[in-house]
């Protein structure tokens, strides 16, 4: 084995024997990669603070191709250690670790990496951490290779006149393709900020405002989307839709 660094963040961990843990990291160098660090459950330790998910840095590694490397050190970049104490961003931090994991299990694009740490730092400095991750799963599709069509008629090709979008038909629609009593009327603005989410430059946005109608679209086209075109299953997706209720329940009392 060789010694390494790599940067790169870390998705999951597993425990491993009695004192060990195995973090799955994805690196700029090597894509996914399956890590030992020896010992990291002990109190005194060096490496137990920094063996656990949704930490990004320069991982020092003896390196192992096509097995399991084993860390050394870690100079931490950022431990987004704001979102880890909110428990809403924490756990959509958490789903789009697992999101990514599901995502890089299928290749080896470095610029998944790049997407993703713009989203945590985002989170990080306090964004709207739904619309973020709404940019996300959009930006996710493309590299899943189902990118619904976002410029022009799913049906027809037409990218005049769209009135819709539809899961059930790939993206938007146009009024000549549109089937009343079939297809679900939304807002213009949903479109709009849909085709948006695919374009814009998470590292760019210093300002989110998305209204309660148009986020509640996006999210049950992307839900929709991905339940039938995707097949990516994660397990903090329940957890996630759990803090979504909570959310709307104290936005409720707190408006009457």
């Amino acid at each position: 084995m060789k010694i390494v660094s790599v940067k790169g963040i870390c998705l999951s961990e597993t425990n491993y024997s009695e004192s060990s843990k195995i973090l799955n990291i994805y690196t700029e160098e090597y894509g996914l990669i399956g890590v030992l660090s020896k010992s990291c459950r002990q109190i005194r330790s060096k490496l137990r603070a920094v063996s656990r998910k949704l930490i990004y840095g320069t991982y020092h590694l003896y390196y192992k191709e096509n097995g399991l490397s084993t860390l050394i050190g870690l100079d931490v970049i950022n431990a987004y250690l704001k979102t880890t104490m909110d428990l809403e961003r924490v756990t959509y931090a958490s789903y789009l670790l697992d999101l990514t994991y599901q995502v890089v299990k299928q290749g080896t694009d470095t610029c998944v990496l790049n997407t993703l740490v713009d989203t945590l730092e985002k989170i990080e400095e306090g964004m709207d951490v739904s619309t973020l991750t709404h940019i996300y799963e959009v930006k996710m599709l493309a590299h899943l290779g189902v990118l619904p069509s976002l410029d022009g008629c799913a049906v027809c090709g037409n990218s005049k006149n769209i009135v819709t979008i539809s899961s059930d038909k790939g993206g938007l629609i146009c009024g000549s393709c549109f089937q009343s009593g079939i297809d679900r009327i939304v807002s213009s603005n949903t479109i709009k900020l849909l085709r948006m989410y695919y374009y814009v430059e998470i590292s760019k946005i210093t300002k989110i405002e998305v209204d309660d109608q148009c986020e509640k679209e996006i999210d049950q086209f992307l839900e929709e989307y991905y339940e039938k075109y995707t097949g990516v299953i994660t397990k903090s997706k329940k957890m996630l839709r759990d803090v979504k209720k909570i959310r709307i329940k104290e936005e409720k009392m707190m408006a009457e």
